[in-house]
């Protein structure tokens, strides 16, 4: 065997040995912890480090810095991809929510600090959400975009918050760090979160969380309308029907948890 050839192997190796002790841990690791765990030069784990979160199958947390398996490595496992499995697993659903309230509803996840649509089943009728699958949105204003930060490690959330900045769109929005902390703190006991004009004037958005086999918010269901279809005395009603939609999706992603979250 050649040096190169020698040289490959043990990167080979490292880099197994690397996804093998993060998929042990729920929490994540640091690359410092990588290092003296599996006796790996700071400097050889710091590159091998970034060509596997390049590659998708690790994902490193804002403010952390702890690395976590990505949804490429995941996928590997079940032989499919995450995100084609996570939006089959939804779209029964989600048009049956369609179907109930005939109202549009979403289905988003977060990536590079925004939230991104990534199904949309379209209302019956004449009025139509200006929303199409694709679309980036900042999270401190909508629904989904909360549902997500909400679910975050403290340290992540406070990231993209400091990343982001809290911008204004409407005179509703939330534009101060203890208000959004305190709104994210709202969501995570009532299950659920809301938009109430704070991305647009006359428009609210009712969403809730998707948590994968690993107990993390990989996406978020979200109803949106006119303030006249979602008034305020519907929303109790129709948020326990997002939360169990949410919920049904969770479960078929592997999700265990007390069915009332």
């Amino acid at each position: 065997m050649s040096v190169s050839e020698d040289n490959s192997s043990t990167a080979v190796e490292r880099a197994l040995a690397i996804l093998e002790a993060v998929g042990q841990r729920s929490a994540g690791m640091t690359n410092s912890e990588i290092s003296r765990k599996l006796a790996i030069p700071k400097s050889s784990a710091s590159y091998i480090l970034r060509t596997l979160e390049k590659r998708g199958y690790l994902a490193r947390e804002r403010g952390t810095g702890k690395y976590k398996l990505g949804l490429k490595a995941l996928s590997l496992g079940r032989g499919v991809d995450v995100g084609a499995d996570l939006k089959q697993a939804a779209l029964p659903v989600l048009r049956r929510l369609v179907e109930r309230y005939k109202l549009t509803v979403h289905l988003a996840v977060l990536d590079h600090s925004e939230a991104v649509y990534i199904e949309k089943v379209e209302a019956p009728g004449f009025i139509k959400m200006d929303t199409w699958i694709g679309k980036r949105m900042e999270v401190h204003s909508t629904a989904v975009g909360k549902s997500l930060l909400a679910h975050l490690p403290g340290a992540e959330a406070e990231a993209i918050i400091k990343e982001r900045g809290l911008k204004r769109f409407t005179p509703k929005t939330l534009t101060t760090r203890a208000g959004l902390l305190a709104d994210l703190e709202k969501v995570r006991r009532k299950g659920y979160a809301i938009d109430d004009e704070e991305n647009n004037l006359g428009a609210r958005c009712v969403a809730a969380p998707v948590f994968d086999g690993f107990g993390r918010a990989v996406a978020a269901v979200g109803v949106s309308a006119t303030i006249t279809q979602i008034d305020r005395g519907s929303i109790a009603k129709i948020a326990e029907a997002v939360k169990q939609a949410a919920r049904e999706i969770s479960r078929q992603l592997g999700y265990q948890a007390d069915s009332k979250r």
